[in-house]
């Protein structure tokens, strides 16, 4: 098997589509090595293993909202593209979606994936409980409120298998979408935090050459007062892609034009299959009040990265409590590459890229590219020390762990060595 970018073939010794949660739990309980994988949007080897690799399609796929809680249970290999879909037909939304639906439900919220929007947290933050299978074989439920629930959400597939998930759901809601093209890097550095927070969600696409930027995509809530001044740019008067020269038809609604939040938040449409192995992608996080530094810092490496990059998308995410949250207690500016199909070329350039934003305290996102043996672990996540303990205590054997894994957490050790 090979993930979605086709970058990585997977080392898994066997595969496995158990039918039940029981089937699941008898599998992980008796497997040395294990590792579940969904849609495998992951491009580094977060979610590897050279045991038993599990596939979740094959169990039974549950949506169902409770209108009392206000909440919706979903299965965890579900996409969000599939979860959108039902609690709209029944007139409920989720706070945030990342810029593909494709994606998986739990392998989105165990790596921290995220939206866009100063005032909006990840998705990991609309978790109201989550089903695990434990080292054991175990099926726990962890609920907001328990000891673990921090460090049990974003947990980078360390402390079980999720099987499923409750999240918040809100009233249905429509927004629409504005692309702003050429806006001037002086007045986007001098302002960023304003043109960040000037749309519910905003979206910024570059490759960090010339005197523009050339495309900001604003996802506004129809209830809000009309989209703001220009900042120096100019509203498009056609549909765009964030690759500039490519069609605009399997992107969402724009020209401000009003539809759903699941038809306006992602940048792609729910219908639209995205094409595997044409990309590859690297994330950090810092801190929202670094931005400008960060932003010149990397324009700095330009004539350096941007032969290499697609794009670079620049977005905001809210700060949340989850212990290996990028986010977490920071409300963050992310830096996003998409980068071309050249593994050893990008490879070779992102530790300068992760030096120049190091003294920012940049947190790379964990499915994406970067460089394990750069990061200080323990000095970004200032839970980091309490969250490998509580991995130890769960999977003393390192079941769920794999090179990338050790490299972050350390080698595990047997409790009875």
């Amino acid at each position: 098997m090979k993930n979605w970018a086709g970058n990585l073939e997977y080392s898994s010794a066997e595969v496995r589509r158990p039918r039940s949660v029981a089937e699941l739990q008898e599998l992980v309980a008796t497997a040395a090595k294990v590792k579940a994988i969904g849609s495998r949007h992951s491009f580094n080897t977060v979610a590897d293993t050279d045991g038993t690799h599990i596939l979740l399609d094959a169990l039974p796929q549950d949506i169902t909202v409770n209108p009392d809680k206000g909440t919706v249970r979903v299965s965890g290999g579900i996409s969000y593209g599939a979860l959108c879909r039902a609690v709209e037909e029944q007139g409920y939304a989720i706070h945030n979606l990342a810029s593909l639906p494709h994606i998986s439900v739990a392998g989105a919220i165990q790596t921290g994936t995220h939206g866009s929007g100063v005032d909006n947290p990840s998705l990991a933050a609309a978790v109201v409980s989550i089903d695990l299978v434990r080292a054991s074989g175990e099926l726990v439920t962890i609920t907001r409120g328990d000891r673990d629930f921090p460090a049990s959400v974003v947990g980078i597939g360390s402390l079980g298998i999720v099987t499923a998930l409750e999240l918040e759901v809100r009233p249905s809601f429509q927004m629409r979408q504005r692309v702003l093209t050429g806006l001037p890097w002086e007045r986007a550095l001098a302002s960023f935090r304003e043109i960040a927070s000037s749309a519910y969600s905003v979206s910024f696409f570059t490759d960090y050459t010339g005197d523009t930027i050339p495309q900001v995509w604003l996802k506004a809530l129809d209830t809000e007062a009309a989209l703001p001044d220009l900042f120096g740019s100019t509203a498009a008067s056609v549909a765009m892609h964030p690759l500039l020269g490519m069609s605009a038809e399997n992107c969402t609604g724009q020209l401000d034009e009003p539809g759903k939040w699941l038809d306006r938040l992602p940048h792609f449409r729910h219908e639209f299959t995205p094409s595997n192995g044409e990309e590859l992608q690297s994330e950090f996080l810092l801190p929202l009040d670094d931005a400008p530094a960060a932003l010149e810092a990397v324009r700095g490496l330009a004539d350096r990265i941007a032969p290499l990059l697609f794009v670079s998308e620049i977005r905001t995410v809210a700060a949340d409590d989850f212990w290996l949250s990028p986010f977490y207690q920071q409300q963050s500016v992310a830096l996003h590459f998409t980068w071309k199909p050249l593994q050893a070329d990008v490879e070779n350039v992102l530790p300068e890229l992760e030096a120049a934003l190091a003294p920012f305290g940049a947190r790379p996102h964990w499915g994406k590219l970067f460089t394990p043996g750069l990061y200080d672990f323990a000095s970004l996540y200032p839970r980091f020390e309490d969250f490998r303990t509580l991995v130890q205590a769960n999977d003393p054997s390192g079941k769920f762990r794999n090179a990338l894994l050790d490299t972050v957490l350390g080698v595990a050790v047997p409790a009875d060595s």
